[in-house]
């Protein structure tokens, strides 16, 4: 079995209320709205059903995944709620953060020390996150779009503006 078997993570069908909840979030107005509010709001669903659903799952049908890093600068444990890609047996992270200009904090996280810790509906993992090499890139952006289309708008916006990262996790 592979990372995204043991965790449990799967990307369910989704509804056409799913998908007008991702296609309202892959524009600009959406992007910028849930850049701003949706880590609030997944945290309150979060408390309300002890973990066991999150915001993007009950609104667009997207799986969460925990992603607990080292903080480079502080050395504090942070949690960032994100969907991840599988890919082959196991999951890939887009440091797409909406589509916005400045890259994601956990991105920054990542590269200074790749031990994460990964939680999806109350299992908890130790993994470690490297970068896709370009064979994988072009796979795992292949596969985005089944999971999200939106993370094909977001690819767009951010090229030539910054350089989208692209994580593959193993087992640690």
């Amino acid at each position: 079995m592979g990372l995204a078997a043991d965790l449990g993570y799967l990307v369910p069908r989704q509804t056409t209320f799913h998908r007008s909840i991702q296609a309202f979030a892959s524009t600009r107005p959406g992007a910028w709205l849930f850049a701003k509010s949706l880590r609030h709001v997944d945290n309150v669903v979060g408390r309300l059903t002890s973990g066991r659903t999150s915001a993007p799952e009950l609104l667009a049908g997207l799986p969460v995944i925990d992603l607990t890093t080292t903080g480079r600068r502080s050395g504090l444990r942070r949690t960032s709620h994100l969907i991840a890609v599988p890919y082959a047996d196991t999951l890939a992270l887009l440091g797409t953060n909406f589509g916005q200009p400045s890259t994601p904090a956990w991105v920054l996280n990542v590269e200074a020390d790749p031990r994460v810790t990964l939680r999806h509906h109350g299992t908890v993992l130790e993994a470690v996150a490297r970068p896709a090499t370009d064979e994988e890139r072009a796979a795992v952006l292949a596969a985005s779009a089944a999971v999200y289309r939106g993370y094909l708008k977001y690819q767009s916006r951010i090229s030539g503006r910054r350089r989208l990262r692209i994580f593959v996790l193993e087992s640690a």
